[in-house]
């Protein structure tokens, strides 16, 4: 028996995500007195996976796997769950692990705990704490099924490096045919991706325009962030809707957030609720934003931003 976890990886290589899950299910691997098995679909090279202490990866390498479908993974997901006995599953809070998870869930019998924060406070019974009511309060569930899934929320565990080194070896489940067809996928390339940011760069319409984003591009450059705007800015055209985070946008988790121009809509504050530590840039001290945030800056953006710029690079330039 072994903690099985879902290792995300593309275009071949292991996202940050795939190194915090190694690190969670490592952590209830101790308490469990086991090991970890990894599960790596055509990833290029797994030897990172010992660092995170994986302690032996089934490597799948399959062309029918090249893009992503939850059914097909879920099944391969399941196969080699049964293969490794595994009572304990974890995967990511990613897009792509929240659309396989519950059809592994189905496929396993299992109860499958999202928004995970912390490693379980008990193993018998199997109890997690995970956030609940849109991040505003915790809860600690029980999962009483024989097996179990963990969906661990981004950026909440962390890396934690072990030393030791992955056994490797090759893994060839049935996949199944599939009614679902990827024609094509678009990314942007030049940019951190929102879902794996450890700072994020938002704003929103304080900005009054598009012709404004440059400040907030260059911050985010700086401090080697993701960008993102708030609902309206995107609804208007200013920026792309992969950038809208909230409730209604991509839920944010990251380590910093900077809101410039935000107001705080309850539907924004819902879906960065997550972030450890929240800054606000704004012109009015009433915006709700300040009342959810951290650190507060009652200032006229196009003055607060470029010295905060300045003061940065001085910084860096030091170091």
């Amino acid at each position: 028996m072994s903690v099985l976890v879902y290792t995300e990886s593309e275009q071949g290589a292991f996202k940050k995500t795939a190194f915090e899950v190694a690190s969670y299910a490592k952590a209830v691997a101790n308490q469990l007195g086991t090991t970890v098995t990894a599960v790596a679909i055509n990833a290029n090279d797994t030897n990172a996976l010992g660092t995170y202490g994986v302690d032996k990866v089934l490597n799948i390498s399959n062309s029918q796997l090249d893009k992503f479908n939850a059914n097909a993974y879920a099944a391969a997901l399941k196969q080699a769950a049964e293969s490794e006995d595994a009572k304990v599953v974890v995967v990511s809070s990613s897009a792509d692990s929240k659309y396989l998870a519950p059809l592994l869930a189905v496929g396993l019998n299992a109860g499958y705990a999202t928004n995970v924060v912390a490693a379980p406070s008990s193993t018998s019974p199997f109890t997690v704490k995970r956030t609940a009511f849109t991040n505003k309060a915790f809860e600690n569930t029980q999962i009483n099924t024989d097996v179990k899934i963990v969906g661990v929320s981004n950026n909440a565990f962390g890396l934690v490096e072990n030393s030791g080194s992955a056994s490797a070896e090759e893994f060839s489940p049935s996949i199944p045919e599939s009614g679902v067809t990827v024609e094509s996928v678009d990314k942007a390339t030049d940019k951190v991706s929102i879902a794996d940011a450890e700072i994020v760069v938002s704003a929103g319409r304080g900005l009054k325009g598009p012709e404004n984003w440059g400040m907030v591009e260059e911050l985010a450059d700086v401090l080697g962030a993701a960008t993102a705007c708030s609902k309206p800015v995107s609804d208007l055209g200013w920026r792309p809707h992969s950038e809208h985070v909230g409730q209604t946008g991509k839920p944010v988790a990251s380590n910093l957030y900077i809101a410039i121009g935000i107001s705080g809509a309850i539907q924004h504050l819902a879906g960065i609720n997550a972030s450890k530590v929240k800054v606000v840039i704004n012109t009015d001290p009433e915006a709700p934003f300040f009342k959810a945030a951290d650190y507060g800056v009652v200032g006229d953006a196009f003055q607060v931003v470029p010295e905060l710029i300045e003061k940065l690079k001085a910084f860096k330039a030091q170091q």
